[in-house]
């Protein structure tokens, strides 16, 4: 299992958790855990997911997140889980 943490923030519009998630399924990352929020008009969503059965590298999935946030106006962000781990720890 490769786990990845993948943000989501920007101003909130319709279908962003929709195109979000087609993406991860048809590039075969699964959700492990999920949670959104929607305060003053801004969206913001975070997810915990499994690239382990994808069949894109890490950095095209970071490249295609990129393009798609530009196409629906929200800015995403993956990293590594355990990159996540130490930025925070300090």
């Amino acid at each position: 299992m490769r786990k990845c943490v993948i943000t989501v923030v920007g101003k909130d519009t319709v279908g962003i958790i929709a195109k979000v998630c087609t993406y991860l399924a048809e590039t075969k990352i699964n959700i492990l855990d999920i949670s959104q929020t929607i305060v003053s008009g801004y969206f913001n969503m975070m997810m915990i997911v499994d690239t382990g059965a994808s069949a894109k590298t890490y950095d095209e999935v970071i490249t295609d997140l990129d393009k798609l946030g530009e196409e629906i106006g929200v800015a995403i962000k993956c990293q590594r889980e355990e990159i996540f781990d130490m930025m925070h720890r300090i």
